[in-house]
């Protein structure tokens, strides 16, 4: 395995997909079926959301930083586009077609990015230049963030059927007040 930072930044990268095959996989819809918070997503819709940046988020910044800098700044990125082009389409396939973009990003990121390139610039349309290495970071803690997300959904999807138990698990204790559970 590649050492450095980019070594360690797609040893996280490479793992989510078989995360999320263990997570949900072949799972009922009664686990699966329940945002994380009100007016959050569904697991589905979280998996939706991660192939819509494998197909025009991560690959496409780093490609704009490398060929434009910070002349022509990053598309804007749709986060919901799963909602409509998703609809009725399995979980189970939806999890797969990740994986399967997610391989192939990243061998495009090992074929693009070398450390040199790591403090390169782009610009981002709301929050300025940003480096490469901030972007592939953030990719990183990006899946990290949303495999959380799909476990407050997984968890809530129980959240009655705890009972009084439900004082102990801070899963279901953020999801009805964030500021209920001390980091």
């Amino acid at each position: 395995m590649e050492t450095g930072f980019i070594g360690e930044t797609t040893a996280v990268l490479t793992r989510t997909p078989e995360v999320l095959r263990a997570l949900l996989v072949g799972l009922p819809d009664a686990w699966t079926d329940t945002p994380d918070a009100t007016d959050g997503w569904r697991p589905r819709e979280v998996v939706g959301h991660l192939i819509t940046g494998e197909e025009t988020d991560w690959i496409a910044r780093t490609r704009r930083i490398l060929e434009q800098g910070t002349s022509v700044p990053f598309d804007r990125f749709n986060r919901v586009a799963m909602l409509d082009r998703d609809a009725g389409v399995p979980l189970d396939d939806l999890v797969e077609r990740f994986a399967v973009l997610r391989a192939e990003n990243l061998a495009a990121l090992s074929d693009l990015v070398s450390g040199a390139d790591l403090d390169r610039r782009g610009l981002h349309p709301s929050l300025g230049e940003v480096t490469l290495r901030e972007l592939l970071a953030t990719w990183a803690v990006h899946d990290l963030d949303h495999i959380g997300q799909i476990y407050a959904g997984l968890a809530g999807s129980h959240d009655a059927e705890v009972g009084p138990w439900k004082t102990y698990l801070g899963i279901l204790l953020r999801r009805d007040d964030p500021s209920a559970v001390a980091g």
